[in-house]
């Protein structure tokens, strides 16, 4: 993060991570007013990995009602039904979300259309996933720079696959510059 930081990152809002130890007091202890969201979807497969294959799809429909609750009040009230039904079974599905609601619930705070796009951290692995396939079968490189060109040559084939703009873009940048006053440069983006 301090990294980050010296290469010119002066301010993050909102980050989703997966759920790597200690990242989220590593992104604010050098980005202290940075929002973190824990990846919805990662907590999910989380969960289900403890839950017996038998009871997985009425646990998911349980879990459902967790996260895609219209408010944190409504997700705190299905989160303790879930735990009242399923926390003696499957604690380990369970307690995670418990114990990380701080982070799992980051995204309460925004309207429907910003959650959709702070909720999972999927869009960049599918991007880590076609730089992973352009580089596993070459081991070795002969410099920095083949590496920087072939990272550049599969970025523009993925980018073009993007088709699809982010809706309510105008909507949710205008709500954005309302919540983080003085903190987005519209200007840049």
């Amino acid at each position: 993060m301090n990294e980050l930081k010296s290469r010119g990152v002066e301010d993050i809002l909102i980050v989703c991570v997966g759920g790597l130890k200690g990242l989220p007091e590593a992104i604010n202890s050098a980005f202290p007013k940075t929002e973190i969201q824990l990846c919805i979807v990662h907590m999910i497969r989380n969960s289900l990995k403890y839950v017996g294959s038998k009871y997985q799809k009425e646990f998911i429909a349980d879990l459902k009602t967790v996260y895609k609750a219209p408010s944190e009040d409504k997700a705190v009230y299905e989160l303790d039904k879930l735990m009242a039904k399923w926390g003696q079974k499957y604690p380990l599905a369970v307690n995670p979300w418990k114990n990380h609601w701080t982070h799992v619930a980051t995204f309460f705070k925004y309207p429907e259309h910003i959650r959709k796009i702070i909720y999972t951290t999927n869009a960049l692995e599918g991007l880590h996933r076609q730089l992973r396939k352009v580089t596993k079968n070459r081991s070795v490189f002969p410099n920095d720079e083949s590496l920087t060109k072939i990272l550049f040559w599969a970025i523009q084939d993925v980018m073009k696959k993007w088709t699809m703009p982010l809706a309510n873009w105008a909507l949710t940048i205008s709500q954005l510059a309302v919540m983080y006053e003085g903190r987005l440069n519209l200007a840049a983006i």
